[in-house]
């Protein structure tokens, strides 16, 4: 394990006002008082205004770049996708099931968040449900996570477990203290999703066929380090943070210098709204679905063979939790836009002291920021406090250019036929057809624009 402090210095005092009046409450209770505040009503508008904004995607200059995705097999096992999705239906209530349902593109899709404070009440809160129900949960994401994915996951959520044995607030932090959603019907061939989100976790998971799209992610931990003392040890992000040390070391000094936004983690020379209070470096979290991201750093055209293989590692330590064969063809995907990919960090560069870095390129961005402390009192950023973000640019976060496409091809598939032409067929590369910007028909409901599917 890397030496990253002892966050155990940085403990809330166990009598503090703070603990004393969240204990016993329930969530929902316990957010009341936080939600008024002036601060976190600031927050909730800000973050709802984006969210009332059409979907475009991330972008680096406001201009989507066309062209990037495409529908294909990647060998995703979708029959046991279904299965597991079917089995969470099957354990849920009547009422739970109707709250947890929403149409394929229902507008809460986006409307996650990070805070351990509910700021909405989409879905069901799986912390609320019958311990069948969350099996059934956990049983869907080890049915669309590789094996390492789901344990990344499982740890996320132990984590916030963890946190809240440390203040014995296991009413607010635990690892089911997530909302839950389903979008679409499960279907081998169909489009469908779901999504999971709350406190340092956040899922967006939507299958077409043998094809599966898990974007935006967001994964967290304060501390990062947890130990029980019960063997049931393990530290979060080792393996992205000591990949993007290695790269960052492996620069010769002038790169080093290009590839440094900033050499402090609050740097004067940030521009307005470069730092937030709520996701300090970190760009591509919650409800920033369209922002505008410029790149900058170091290319990776510029950089040497082993370097621009160990930026690979970078991004495939964010982007494992995919199944083997769909995560070769995102690997794929992500390494022919290698040219285009930016490196860009901010802080020291010693590998010892807190960082951010970002990878980006037209197909994939990924973000690595340490934070000050939320639980922990800590004012400045530490390497016991991670949030991780991973974002796929250019209208594909939660599939939604697959979508579009998926639609377009049955669309014209139907008007063919009432022609009485045969429909256009995928290529031998699995591709449907070329993307048609503004048609986004509904399987059972008219055309919708391009505005109106967000």
């Amino acid at each position: 394990m890397m030496s990253l402090g002892d966050f155990r210095d940085h403990l809330v005092a166990a009598d503090a006002a703070r603990l004393r009046e969240a204990r016993g409450l329930d969530p929902w209770t316990y957010a009341e008082p936080i939600r008024q505040s002036d601060k976190a009503t600031g927050l909730i508008d800000y973050w709802q205004r984006l969210y009332s904004e059409p979907f475009k995607g991330i972008t680096a200059d406001g201009q989507v770049l066309e062209g990037r995705y495409a529908l294909a097999d990647e060998g995703f096992d979708v029959a046991g996708a279904v299965t597991a999705a079917k089995g969470v239906v099957a354990a849920l209530s009547e009422g739970e099931l109707a709250r947890v349902r929403h149409p394929l593109d229902a507008a809460e899709w986006r409307d996650w968040y990070n805070p351990e404070w509910p700021m909405n009440a989409h879905g069901v809160r799986l912390d609320e449900v019958a311990p069948e129900v969350r099996e059934a949960v956990a049983g869907l994401m080890r049915a669309c996570f590789s094996d390492d994915g789901y344990v990344k996951t499982r740890q996320v959520r132990s984590a916030n477990l963890y946190l809240g044995e440390l203040y014995d607030l296991r009413n607010i932090m635990n690892e089911w203290s997530y909302h839950f959603l389903m979008f679409g019907e499960p279907s081998e061939t169909g489009p469908w999703g779901w999504n999971l989100y709350g406190h340092h976790l956040a899922l967006n998971c939507l299958v077409i066929g043998s094809q599966i799209v898990v974007s935006p992610t967001f994964m967290g931990a304060e501390p990062t380090t947890v130990d029980r003392g019960d063997g049931g040890s393990f530290e979060l992000f080792e393996r992205e943070a000591l990949t993007g040390i290695e790269l960052m070391r492996s620069l010769p000094a002038e790169q080093r210098r290009l590839a440094t936004a900033y050499r402090r983690m609050k740097d004067p020379a940030m521009p307005e709204g470069r730092w937030h209070f709520a996701d300090e470096r970190t760009l591509g979290g919650a409800y920033q679905d369209n922002r505008v991201i410029p790149y900058e750093g170091v290319r990776a055209r510029d950089l040497t063979s082993g370097q621009r293989e160990q930026l690979l590692r970078v991004v495939e330590s964010f982007v494992d939790f995919l199944p083997e064969r769909p995560l070769r063809a995102r690997m794929r995907q992500i390494e022919s836009a290698l040219d285009d990919t930016w490196w860009s960090w901010i802080g020291p560069d010693d590998g010892v002291q807190p960082f951010y870095y970002r990878v980006q390129s037209p197909v994939v961005m990924v973000e690595f920021d340490n934070h000050q402390g939320v639980w922990l009192t800590n004012t400045e950023p530490a390497r016991f406090h991670v949030h991780t973000v991973v974002r796929t640019p250019n209208g594909n976060d939660y599939g939604k250019d697959l979508l579009r496409q998926h639609y377009a091809a049955k669309h014209r598939a139907g008007a063919d036929q009432a022609r009485g032409e045969p429909g256009e067929r995928a290529g031998a590369n699995g591709h449907g057809p070329a993307h048609e910007h503004g048609a986004y028909p509904h399987a059972e409901e008219p055309d919708r624009t391009d505005d109106q599917l967000r």
